[in-house]
């Protein structure tokens, strides 16, 4: 719970949030065989930019590769990372009102030199993502490896955060525009949002 307290404090304080301790490195480890395992299957799919039927890949806009989530995986360690966020929510709920009720989540896997240009995650049409978040993957990640999360602020500098494996990033959907830079690896993530539907 401390590290939800930290997370609660800084979103309230600077409008997202980061901690180092979500995941170990031996969950870390498990989610990116899972990962691997079913970007070689060719599950995954190019990602696109719009909703439902506006959907429509923009390899200028997002060049990332991903693949959704079944919240009844019958997969341990994906079980396990569901626990964390339901209870994420249960703590988000009782202690800020935000009136969640779900989540989704999608394993992200950005090629090298891929990128996400700079953007909002909520649609135009629904306004039920309520908070983005961003849980990293990379094992060993350096910084000469780039892929840093970009967040602008309307009045203020923006800030770079490295897709450290094991850390987590949350902030308001609506609320701050963010963009990916280009990495010189892959680049891994379980990305998602906490939903009021």
């Amino acid at each position: 719970m401390k590290i939800f307290d930290l997370l609660i404090d800084s979103i309230a304080e600077h409008s997202y949030g980061v901690t180092d301790d979500f995941f170990t490195p031996k969950e870390v480890k498990a989610l990116v065989l899972i990962l691997s395992q079913r970007h070689e299957a060719g599950i995954f799919r190019t990602a696109g930019i719009g909703q439902k039927s506006e959907r429509h890949v923009q390899d200028k806009v997002r060049g990332d590769h991903i693949l959704w989530l079944d919240e009844n995986s019958v997969d341990v360690d994906e079980q396990a990372f569901f626990y964390k966020i339901n209870t994420f929510i249960t703590y988000l709920n009782r202690t800020c009102y935000l009136g969640l009720r779900s989540f989704e989540f999608h394993y992200a896997l950005y090629p090298i030199g891929t990128f996400y240009k700079r953007h909002f995650d909520r649609f135009l049409h629904d306004s039920s993502r309520k908070m983005s978040v961003i849980c990293y993957l990379n094992g060993d990640w350096q910084a000469t490896d780039g892929g840093e999360l970009v967040i602008h602020f309307p009045n203020a500098e923006s800030v770079k955060i490295a897709p450290l494996g094991g850390r987590l990033v949350c902030f308001e959907a609506d609320k701050l525009e963010h963009e990916v830079l280009p990495a010189l690896r892959e680049r891994l993530s379980l990305t998602g949002w906490l939903r009021t539907d």
